[in-house]
């Protein structure tokens, strides 16, 4: 079979937090920092499916583009947010994120529950959700 064009379907979860995991992102900046990120994935071709999260942290579900690493993603995000913050949001407040973060790999079959997941943080954080005991102890044991 023959292929005109390049097939890439590779979907990741994205956790990653505030330093020090305090609670920065306040309801009063949290939409808005949230369109930031998506924009900033939208910028490099990534589809975002879902993002949510709590005041120290942010998960981010998505569909990778072929033309950016998940590293330079991260850098880009992170580095884009946490300005467009400490300029726009709430200038002159120091806002920065932990330099380390999570990435999981999504099937098809589990890209709803995970979709779910991430738009529902604070139902599963007051459920205590084993998926995010998990993310946590990735996090926790990369730095």
């Amino acid at each position: 079979m023959r292929y005109k064009h390049n097939k890439v379907s590779v979907y990741l979860h994205f956790v990653w937090t505030t330093e020090d995991r305090l609670p920065l992102i306040t309801p009063d900046i949290e939409r808005d920092l949230y369109r930031c990120v998506q924009e900033i994935c939208l910028t490099h071709h990534c589809e975002v499916l879902a993002i949510g999260g709590m005041p120290d942290h942010v998960h981010l579900l998505l569909k990778m583009s072929p033309t950016i690493s998940m590293a330079m993603l991260m850098k880009e995000v992170k580095g884009g947010s946490s300005r467009f913050v400490s300029e726009r949001l709430k200038p002159g407040e120091w806002f920065r994120w932990r330099a380390h973060y999570g990435v999981f790999s999504v099937t098809p079959k589990d890209r709803e529950r995970i979709r779910h997941y991430v738009q529902n943080q604070p139902a599963h954080h007051a459920d205590h959700d084993l998926i995010e005991s998990a993310e946590q102890s990735e996090i926790e044991t990369d730095g």
